[in-house]
């Protein structure tokens, strides 16, 4: 597992604004340009820790994935923005962030006309399953062609247990029955293949050692009495429980295909 490199925004340079939490394109020290997910957006750091699990456990199971990054953000830029939703939106995002490497001439996946190999669909359906990804359908697919391949971006929705610690135990044997309006369903025909390929490129150290990159500071939760260490272990136990009952996902799936 790799670990994540760190590098510092230099240049805010445009808003995305079909996201909903307003993410950007930025230009960092490393003369890169990447799409940032800002903690101070709506969902906040729980939702860049779902990204940052999610493509971690993508790029494991060989699905393709922009580099994951984390970015330092400073206080001078909400300074000399005009924009008051972005100001505040970068003012409440000073310090560690998440991006993404822009993909440069990438285009939204059109489940219509775009490329999807059977294998890649039947990994994306089962990952989706196994972190409650609810954001990959036909209304926001989540998904870009890049040089004639499939790209994964944006599991900020995923995960969602972790807005409320209290209940995370009930999701260690629950299937995922939004998988019937994923995108990629229909293209999803090697589904027990691709199972047995996820057993072979996950193990419980995989998890730990992304688990392991969750930075501290984005699990500290004031909402709950549960310590960073807690949360922690939570992630790595549902993970793994999920991971444990793939079979069950792979029935769900085909019995919704």
């Amino acid at each position: 597992m790799i670990e994540l490199r760190t590098v510092d925004v230099l240049q805010y340079l445009k808003p995305l604004r079909e996201g909903g939490s307003l993410p950007a394109i930025v230009q960092a020290d490393d003369d890169f340009l990447y799409v940032i997910k800002f903690r101070g957006a709506g969902q906040g750091k729980k939702a860049l820790t779902a990204e940052l699990i999610g493509g971690l456990l993508a790029q494991a199971i060989g699905l393709k994935v922009p580099e994951l990054v984390f970015m330092n953000l400073d206080d001078s830029f909400s300074k000399t923005e005009p924009d008051q939703e972005i100001q505040d939106l970068l003012r409440f995002s000073v310090g560690l962030n998440l991006g993404l490497h822009y993909l440069t001439g990438s285009i939204t996946y059109d489940p219509l006309v775009s490329l999807a190999d059977s294998n890649s669909a039947s990994k994306v359906v089962l990952l989706d399953s196994i972190i409650m990804n609810i954001d990959r359908t036909a209304k926001n697919t989540n998904l870009l062609n890049w040089n004639s391949e499939l790209w994964l971006i944006d599991h900020g929705a995923s995960l969602y247990f972790h807005h409320n610690w209290k209940t995370w135990e009930s999701y260690l044997d629950k299937t995922f029955p939004k998988v019937s309006e994923h995108v990629l369903l229909s293209k999803a025909t090697e589904l027990t293949k691709a199972a047995e390929e996820i057993k072979s490129s996950i193990t419980e150290e995989t998890i730990e050692a992304i688990v392991s990159q969750i930075p501290d500071e984005w699990l500290e939760d004031e909402s709950t009495e549960y310590t960073s260490t807690e949360i922690r272990s939570f992630y790595k136990k549902i993970l793994i429980a999920r991971l444990n009952n793939i079979d069950s996902l792979v029935k769900e799936a085909e019995d919704a295909r």
